[in-house]
């Protein structure tokens, strides 16, 4: 499973990316930067982090992408887990505090590929399965 979520040729947009460096969110997005993924922020608070347009939300991404990686509050990540099935994006890492029973359940019954209680970068990229 973890092959089709940590292929590089994916676009990732990380739900949660802030402009403070010490946050998870902001420290994913950079790591992910470093490690040349594809990846776009996504925080409603924000029109840039560095020098990358920051969206609202994922319907304003003017592409579609193949992974999101939820940083946010349980019930935020639920809103945004809804958002993704209307898109017909199938794939959603919700970083260990982002998950819910809700979320996970929503997932499951909308055959939506879900990672949870892991990190992207600690459980994710260190694998032996991250490729490009």
């Amino acid at each position: 499973m973890y092959n089709q979520f940590l292929n590089k040729d994916n676009k990732i947009a990380i739900v949660g990316v802030s402009n403070d460096k010490d946050k998870w969110g902001r420290k994913i997005f950079d790591k992910l930067l470093e490690a040349d993924y594809k990846v776009v922020p996504v925080n409603p608070k924000y029109k840039q982090i560095e020098e990358s347009t920051c969206y609202s939300n994922l319907k304003e991404i003017p592409f579609i992408v193949d992974l999101v990686i939820t940083v946010v509050p349980p019930e935020i990540s639920f809103n945004v887990i809804r958002e993704c099935k209307q898109l017909g994006i199938e794939m959603i890492w919700m970083q260990p505090g982002s998950e819910s029973d809700e979320a996970l359940d929503f997932c499951e019954k909308n055959n939506l590929e879900c990672i949870s209680n892991a990190c992207f970068v600690v459980d994710g990229m260190k694998t032996k399965f991250c490729y490009k």
